[in-house]
């Protein structure tokens, strides 16, 4: 093998490793922001379900119509 093929495979490889790392710091950050995502979600579910349940206690019969 030829000293320029063989520098030029290593060139390739040199920067196909500093791709992969960029992309898997890409990767990490989507991950984090997904995680973020979850429980923001998750937290406004318990709080629809808790306006919900609170809600369905009130009876509507208990409530004064507008006009009194």
């Amino acid at each position: 093998m030829s000293d320029d093929r063989l520098m030029d495979i290593e060139t390739k490889l040199a920067f196909q490793e500093h791709t992969i790392d960029e992309l898997n710091g890409v990767v990490i950050a989507q991950q984090k922001e997904i995680d973020q995502l979850k429980k923001a979600v998750e937290y406004l579910l318990d709080k629809m379900e808790l306006l919900v349940d609170t809600h369905m206690e009130r009876a509507p019969a208990d409530d004064k119509p507008p006009h009194y």
